[in-house]
């Protein structure tokens, strides 16, 4: 079946956009900010926290990135006069940090100045391991002058730990997920177990150390041992929260939200929806499988 699941996520990309749009629209709010921003008011409304993302990533010039980045002020500026529950997470790519690392700063600086002066947060999502070692170096860089800035460790690469380590000397404030990207078996970690052990390694540090962490997961076994975890720490609740995909898994989402556990959900909205959607069949192929399946019923 996974291999018939793989197969499938090939082939969806010889669907046209259109009919891929009508099934990955379950996974983002729309391409417009009052997308967006509707959805947010009705998570919102459930207790339910959010994270919005403005999609789009490896601009190839700074025009470009100018462009996004003012993207993502009109995002704050949406979350502050309609009072969302919302922080804003960004690409650094998507900032200019693959052209010049001083310009991505500056970029990703007048955002977070933004945010603190709205009394919000930002968080620095982490993309595919050319650029780690940059994006590591961003975030640093900014938390010498920045408390409200978070940062993105992803358990299925094998050098997580130590950066962990590391960052807990800042005080760091995580979301910790398994990765989405395609790595080599060198660097990174590929059975699931592995990387399911890797991750409750590294939380355990992360609450250890008392810093602030978001536990981006839908793997249950990982949500039960998050639980295990901090009841046998004694985490306080304003230590942590569980964040989780628009779309997916909304029934542990609910039971999370029930246990009196704070959850936010990761919102993405924006007219590069296809690349996003391409890379979550990719990271989780049994979605394409019920893709298909509605393909066949909406025929």
């Amino acid at each position: 079946m996974l291999f018939l699941n793989k197969l499938i996520v090939s082939l969806v990309k010889l669907i046209p956009n259109s009919i891929v749009w009508i099934f990955s629209k379950r996974y983002i709010a729309g391409e417009n900010l009052e997308d967006a921003v509707n959805l947010v008011k009705s998570l919102n409304e459930k207790g339910i926290y959010v994270t919005i993302d403005v999609l789009g990533e490896a601009i190839k010039n700074k025009d470009e990135a100018l462009e996004d980045k003012s993207k993502c002020l009109e995002v704050l500026d949406a979350i502050k006069d309609n009072n969302l529950m919302v922080n804003l997470s960004i690409k650094p790519t998507q900032m200019g940090l693959g052209l010049d690392e001083d310009f991505a700063y500056q970029q990703v600086s007048e955002l977070v100045e933004k945010a603190k002066d709205m009394n919000n947060f930002l968080r620095i999502d982490m993309e595919d391991s050319p650029h780690t070692d940059s994006t590591l170096r961003l975030y640093k860089r900014l938390r010498e002058k920045f408390n409200n800035v978070g940062i993105v460790i992803q358990a299925y690469l094998k050098r997580s730990y130590n950066d962990v380590t590391d960052l807990n000397r800042l005080n760091a404030n995580y979301r910790l997920c398994k990765g989405i990207y395609i790595e080599p078996s060198e660097i990174a970690y590929k059975d699931r177990q592995k990387i399911r052990d890797n991750y409750v390694k590294i939380l355990e540090e992360i609450l250890k150390k008392g810093n602030y962490v978001g536990i981006a997961t839908h793997d249950e076994y990982l949500i039960n041992e998050a639980y295990r975890l901090i009841k046998e720490l004694h985490i306080h609740k304003d230590k942590f929260e569980f964040q989780m995909l628009l779309g997916v898994r909304e029934d542990l989402r609910d039971k999370i939200n029930a246990d009196g556990y704070k959850i936010r959900v990761y919102v993405p909205f924006g007219k590069d929806w296809y690349k996003y959607s391409i890379r979550r069949l990719q990271e989780n192929p049994q979605i394409a499988g019920h893709i298909v399946k509605n393909i066949l019923k909406f025929k």
